[in-house]
């Protein structure tokens, strides 16, 4: 049986919003019950609970409460809920999450650094137990699979671009806080810059610089050396991950998804939650 778990000492972030352009000052403070909470300290403390069915999908994953919104979530909650942090109130000062270098890297590396405490509230996960597919009519899919007793959960993505530096791209990895840090959360997020004019005229992008996003001309990368050759893919498994924590517990079971994106991803956990006899509550 798995035990809640918070950080174990508060952890600070500043930065800008990849999309607002706004700077923001973000800190992860220990939580003594279940939950993740988000507290806008710019506005009186007002607090919103993590919740599946109050979120929303433009270019990234957006919470939406009674009193605020908070953009661009999912780095972050990707880095909480792989090694299971049930537990923490995210305070920050703005609508969005700070983009960082563009990956999950920070938020792991700080999180691995100020360490994990157990408490002592049972946590719950959520096991697979019937297969389901989810597609989009144009190619996009995601697929759940139950996995075995002894077997690891796993994540597993493919991409395909009409682009010299990405191609066809596919990586599958087990859902592990040690193979997280090491291959996955390092990978940046990517955009093209024939998009940016369009991008920045429907107010996205804003905070988009080199120093944060892997930004590719049509002959090839703009700012390399890229991480990993294929680090395309890889953010989009870690993409994956941080929309899945909306799950709100750790998940037992294999995800496979074919040029899908934040849209599927959360009409897929919506999916989940909505069908109790896909998946049973263990502890």
């Amino acid at each position: 049986m798995g035990f809640s778990k918070t950080v174990a000492g508060s952890v600070s972030f500043e930065g800008v919003g990849v999309h607002s352009g706004r700077p923001v000052h973000l800190r992860l403070v220990p939580a003594d019950k279940p939950g993740v909470v988000f507290r806008r300290t710019d506005l009186e403390n007002a607090e919103m609970p993590l919740a599946a069915d109050k979120v929303e999908s433009h270019n990234s994953t957006s919470l939406i409460g009674e009193r605020f919104k908070v953009q661009t979530v999912e780095h972050l909650l990707a880095a909480l809920w792989v090694p299971g942090i049930d537990s923490v109130v995210i305070e920050l000062d703005a609508d969005e999450v700070p983009i960082l270098d563009g990956s999950a890297e920070p938020f792991a590396r700080a999180i691995q650094t100020a360490g994990i405490t157990v408490l002592r509230f049972p946590q719950p996960f959520l096991r697979l137990i019937h297969p389901f597919r989810m597609e989009d009519g144009k190619g996009a899919s995601l697929s759940f699979f139950p996995v075995g007793s002894g077997e690891d959960s796993d994540l597993s993505y493919e991409i395909a671009y009409e682009h010299p530096a990405i191609g066809t791209q596919s990586l599958r990895r087990p859902l592990r806080w040690d193979v997280f840090i090491r291959e996955i959360a390092p990978a940046r997020t990517f955009g093209f810059f024939k998009d940016v004019e369009d991008y920045h005229a429907r107010g996205l992008a804003l905070g988009a610089s080199l120093e944060n996003t892997v930004v590719l001309d049509e002959a090839g990368v703009m700012n390399g050396p890229l991480r990993f050759p294929d680090e395309f893919v890889r953010h989009k498994l870690l993409d994956l991950a941080g929309d899945l924590a909306l799950l709100g517990r750790p998940f037992r079971g294999r995800v496979s998804g074919v040029k899908a994106g934040h849209r599927l991803h959360l009409e897929a956990v919506r999916h989940l939650l909505g069908h109790p006899e896909l998946a049973v509550i263990e502890e």
